[in-house]
């Protein structure tokens, strides 16, 4: 009786935190724009890989489990200035793993890059694609036979987001609107269905000197029928070599960042989300680990980072 009542606490939170009961949420966010916006795609002249798996509050049964896959790349065109129109393509997979609900989207994105100067840029995306959503029954539990509950069920519906890029020399700006197929959940409720969620974020970089800026950044997440929440982080770049950070999402945590660049192309994050919600009675915690590759020449990431700012 106790683990049910565990999982309710847990599904009840869920459904009304952080992103909402629809979508993922991860804590390495600034450092993996695209898996957030579709903007992104293509945004770097080179080919960008980017891998998360997040394990959140460790030791409660049946909590969430998520992980994404990125790759998204320029599509040449010749230029003849820099304002030229640029475009982007790109693939992410995202898999998510909640009691006993999963779900997996796939979605290609297109995204075409405009700039108004040389240091301002509007970018504008977006993900197509399907979810797979499914519901395996296996450990449930309820006080009276429920054969409904008792019921595996699972379907495939299509999936949208777009996504809007504004950035300067040393700020950015963007807005994400999730989930704009308001698909029914078929076998899963009788009035149950994808509901449309917004995102905004944004940053600006303080240049301290030219070994070190640092990067203050901010998310909030306003789901259709949950409390908005917002992530404040703030990372300090060291040489575009070591990135450390902390961050705060209310309602929820307190987040620690640390980062390494080697090879100026390959780089690994691992972030520690402090539980601060009345949860931490009963998890250990939330953990992220990444894996980020990108083709671009030495040159092009030797004072900044390459993405934000280029």
């Amino acid at each position: 009786m106790r683990l049910s009542r565990y999982l309710l606490a847990l599904f009840l939170y869920a459904c009304s935190s952080s992103f909402g009961q629809q979508i993922v949420q991860f804590s390495q966010w600034s450092f993996h724009q695209f898996a957030l916006n579709p903007a992104h795609a293509g945004i770097k002249s080179c080919i960008d890989l980017h891998t998360l798996y997040r394990a959140q509050w460790l030791g409660f049964s049946g909590a969430p489990k998520s992980g994404v896959l990125t790759l998204c790349a320029p599509l040449r065109s010749k230029r003849k200035e820099f304002l030229s129109a640029r475009h982007g393509i790109g693939l992410r997979f995202e898999k998510d793993q909640i009691g006993q609900f999963s779900t997996n989207r796939l979605n290609i994105a297109y995204a075409g890059h405009f700039n108004f100067s040389r240091d301002n840029r509007l970018s504008l995306g977006l993900y197509g694609g399907v979810i797979q959503m499914g519901y395996n029954p296996e450990g449930s539990v309820t006080i009276d036979p429920d054969p409904q509950i008792l019921r595996e069920a699972n379907f495939v519906s299509p999936d949208a987001t777009f996504g809007a890029w504004w950035n300067g020399k040393d700020y950015y700006a963007g807005v994400v609107v999730q989930n704009l197929l308001r698909y029914k959940w078929n076998d899963l409720g009788t009035d149950s269905y994808f509901r449309t969620h917004l995102l905004v974020n944004g940053g600006y970089r303080i240049r301290m000197n030219e070994a070190i800026s640092i990067l203050p950044t901010v998310l909030l997440k306003i789901p259709p029928k949950a409390p908005w929440t917002v992530d404040l982080n703030a990372t300090v770049d060291i040489k575009n070599m070591f990135d450390v950070g902390l961050g705060y999402r209310n309602g929820d945590a307190v987040m620690f960042f640390a980062g390494y660049k080697f090879n100026h192309r390959f780089s690994i994050m691992y972030s520690f989300d402090l539980t601060t919600s009345p949860l931490k009675k009963y998890s250990n915690n939330s953990h992220e680990i990444s894996l980020s590759f990108n083709a671009c020449r030495a040159e092009k990431t030797a004072s900044v980072s390459c993405p934000l700012f280029e």
